[in-house]
């Protein structure tokens, strides 16, 4: 488990249990991994406050059947700004259906819904790159 002190929306871990999961900081937000996935990143920041809430690790493939059960699942505007849909969507902070939704979101997680979680891109070994002197 991880230390949740500071963390935005700190209900969503009695839901996750039992899953055993981390919390790493992730650009000023907490990213929450259960094995090799990112599932989820918190948010709830005084800069660009429309993108505040529980953002969902999930791909465009996935929208639609997600849509259905978390009407208010939007896109996460900031990472694209705002030009058309981001493969990671989010339930905003702002919806009336928040914490609601955002439970029935950890439920999926604790079923193991497939839809939720991606393996994050593998970090380049920057020690490797060539410099222009060769």
């Amino acid at each position: 488990m991880a230390l949740k002190k500071n963390i935005p929306f700190d209900f969503v871990f009695e839901y996750l249990e039992p899953l055993q999961y981390v919390v790493k900081p992730f650009f000023g937000c907490f990213g929450i991994y259960i094995g090799n996935k990112i599932i989820l990143i918190v948010r709830d920041r005084k800069d660009h406050t429309e993108v505040n809430g529980v953002w969902i690790a999930t791909s465009h493939q996935n929208h639609q059947s997600l849509k259905q059960t978390f009407p208010s699942m939007c896109s996460v505007s900031i990472l694209n700004n705002g030009a058309g849909e981001t493969a990671w969507q989010m339930i905003p902070v702002s919806a009336p259906d928040f914490e609601s939704s955002v439970i029935e979101l950890c439920t999926l997680i604790r079923r193991g819904d497939k839809r939720i979680g991606k393996v994050p891109a593998k970090k380049t070994d920057r020690s490797k790159k060539k410099t222009p002197l060769g």
